[in-house]
C-alpha cells in the first residue's frame, strides 16, 4: 500500500503511558463514594472514550451517590498521579523525530489535559499546534468526526492517512473515517488479548513497540 501522507497519533496509550494512571484516579475517587470498580472494568468501559462521555456515563450510573464536585476531585487525583508517574511511551521521541511525513495528535482528551500531559513528558513541542481534541467536534470516538477533522485541518485526504491507536473506539473511529489504522499495545494497561481485540476491530497491523512501527513504515528502523 502507498505510504501515508499523514500519521495521526492518539495520545493516551500511544504517546504517553497514561491509561492506567487516569483510570486509577477514577477508581480512587469512586471508592471514596463507596463505589468499587476494578481496573479491568474501568478500562473496558472507558478506555478511548472522551472525558465528557465518561463523566456522563458515571453520572447516569451513580447519580444518587456522587457529589457535584466529582469531576474536580477526579481531575485533581489524576493530576497528582500524572505528576508523580507519567511517562512517554518508550521509543516515541525517536519515531516522531524521524518521520518524514506530516504528523498530528487526535485525542479524546480535552485541550487542557493534552497541554498538561504532553507538556509533562516533553512531547507538546513535537506536535504543536497540530494537536486536536474531541471537544472540537460533535461526536467523539468511535465516531469518525475527530479523525476527519484532523485530516481536514492538515490538508490531507482520509485515504492518505494512517492512524495509530490503542483503543477499540479509536480503531472503530479510524475504520469509520476510511483511514488505515495500526494498533498499538505497548501501554502498560494492555492485556495479553488486546492485540487480538484490535485486529478484530480492523487494525491493519498491531505492534507492541514503536521500533516495530518504524520498521513497518521503513523509517530508520536500526536507530529506533
Amino acid at each position: 500500500m502507498a505510504s501515508p501522507d499523514l500519521i495521526i497519533f492518539d495520545c493516551d496509550g500511544v504517546l504517553i503511558d497514561s491509561e492506567g494512571l487516569a483510570h486509577q484516579a477514577l477508581i480512587d475517587v469512586l471508592a471514596s463514594y463507596d463505589i468499587h470498580l476494578t481496573m479491568e472494568e474501568a478500562l473496558k468501559r472507558y478506555a478511548g472514550v472522551s472525558s465528557a462521555s465518561e463523566t456522563a456515563d458515571i453520572r447516569l450510573r451513580y447519580q444518587d451517590k456522587i457529589s457535584s464536585d466529582y469531576v474536580e476531585r477526579k481531575n485533581a487525583r489524576r493530576t497528582e498521579l500524572f505528576e508523580q508517574s507519567l511517562k512517554a511511551i518508550s521509543g516515541i521521541f525517536e519515531l516522531i523525530d524521524a518521520l518524514p511525513k506530516k504528523k498530528c495528535v487526535a485525542s479524546s482528551s480535552s485541550p487542557e489535559r493534552l497541554s498538561q500531559t504532553l507538556g509533562l513528558v516533553g512531547l507538546w513541542d513535537r506536535f504543536a499546534p497540530h494537536i486536536f481534541s474531541s471537544t472540537q467536534v460533535k461526536n467523539g470516538k468511535p465516531a469518525p468526526d475527530l479523525f476527519l477533522f484532523a485530516a481536514e485541518q492538515m490538508g490531507v485526504p482520509p485515504s492518505s492517512c494512517l492512524v495509530i491507536e490503542d483503543s477499540i473506539p479509536g480503531v472503530r473511529a479510524a475504520q469509520a473515517a476510511k483511514m488505515r489504522v495500526f494498533g498499538f499495545t505497548g501501554g502498560s494497561h494492555c492485556g495479553s488479548d488486546h492485540a487480538d481485540k484490535l485486529r478484530r476491530e480492523g487494525a491493519e497491523q498491531v505492534f507492541s513497540a514503536m521500533s516495530q512501527i518504524a520498521e513497518a513504515l521503513q523509517i530508520f528502523p536500526s536507530e529506533i
